[in-house]
């Protein structure tokens, strides 16, 4: 698998990397995680780069298929640019924007952001495509499948060729493979939804398929792209567990850790400083495990 640059840090060199969460969207799922003003923005970077965070990944608007959280285009960018300009005030650590619209994309990469996280794999917006390539930056591109097609379970296979024609979408507009870094995206996969940006399955319950992906995530490694996964504080542990979103924190990390066991190169979280412990330590068990 080749290395990806995002800034001047490198993905896909077996070190997995801490991507810590901030949403500038107030009807995000985990409302502990919203921050609007800019000074708060502002001491949550630089909180969040001294817990470990290797990048931060900016929010705003929702994409949640169980929530109802579109917003108009322009707010999405007041929002986007409030929020990079909160964090480049005290922090030079490398930026990501998530965002399935080309003209948000656009203005944050003239910002100065490293990175375009796209949960629709670069099929909801025509021009997303056009702007990347522009760009020359890396994105990150969510398993999203056609709106005209319900799926069967969106396992991993499913999940498998759903990527990939993302892959070839890129490829047949000029972005280099090597700016590829796949999600295989956690809680996108329902029956129904209210917004755009969900997957349609028919015959397995979404929670399922988010434990099916988890647990053979190994099988990605077939498409040679670092993994970007976030399962942070998520609906199916709630659902499983019958936890609101503030006592998710310990299934969320067993959860991360076993997405490092088996390969992802990106822990997107909320929760910066819990992660980076369980994955402090888990390096320090592997180092001792005998041969």
């Amino acid at each position: 698998m080749g290395k990806i640059k995002i800034g001047n840090l490198e993905i896909g060199n077996g070190k997995p990397k801490i991507m810590g969460i901030i949403n500038s969207s107030p009807e995000s799922f985990y409302k502990e995680s919203i921050l609007i003003d800019k000074k708060n923005i502002s001491e949550r970077a630089r909180e969040m780069e001294l817990e470990g965070a290797d990048l931060i990944d900016i929010g705003g608007m929702s994409t949640a298929p169980y929530l109802d959280t579109l917003v108009s285009a322009n707010k999405e960018v007041e929002r986007i640019q409030s929020a990079i300009s909160a964090v480049k005030e005290v922090s030079t650590i490398p930026l990501s924007v998530d965002t399935p619209r080309a003209n948000v994309a656009e203005v944050s990469i003239e910002m100065g952001v490293d990175l375009i996280n796209d949960v629709t794999g670069l099929k909801y917006d025509e021009k997303m495509k056009s702007v990347i390539f522009s760009s020359g930056l890396p994105v990150i591109i969510g398993a999203y499948g056609n709106k005209s097609t319900t799926y069967n379970s969106g396992d991993i296979f499913e999940t498998i060729g759903i990527l990939q024609e993302s892959i070839l979408l890129a490829k047949e507009n000029g972005i280099n493979e090597d700016k590829l870094i796949i999600d295989p995206l956690i809680g996108f996969f329902r029956t129904e939804g209210y917004n755009p940006f969900f997957t349609k399955i028919s015959n397995r319950k979404w929670y399922e398929r988010d434990l099916g992906i988890i647990s053979n995530l190994k099988n990605l490694s077939i498409l040679s792209k670092p993994i970007c996964i976030s399962v942070s504080r998520k609906s199916f542990i709630g659902y499983l567990f019958n936890l609101t979103e503030s006592e998710r924190l310990i299934p969320s990390i067993v959860s991360q850790v076993t997405c490092v066991l088996n390969g992802t190169d990106i822990i997107r979280t909320h929760d910066v400083k819990e992660t980076k412990l369980a994955l402090d330590m888990l390096k320090l068990l592997s180092k001792h495990m005998s041969n």
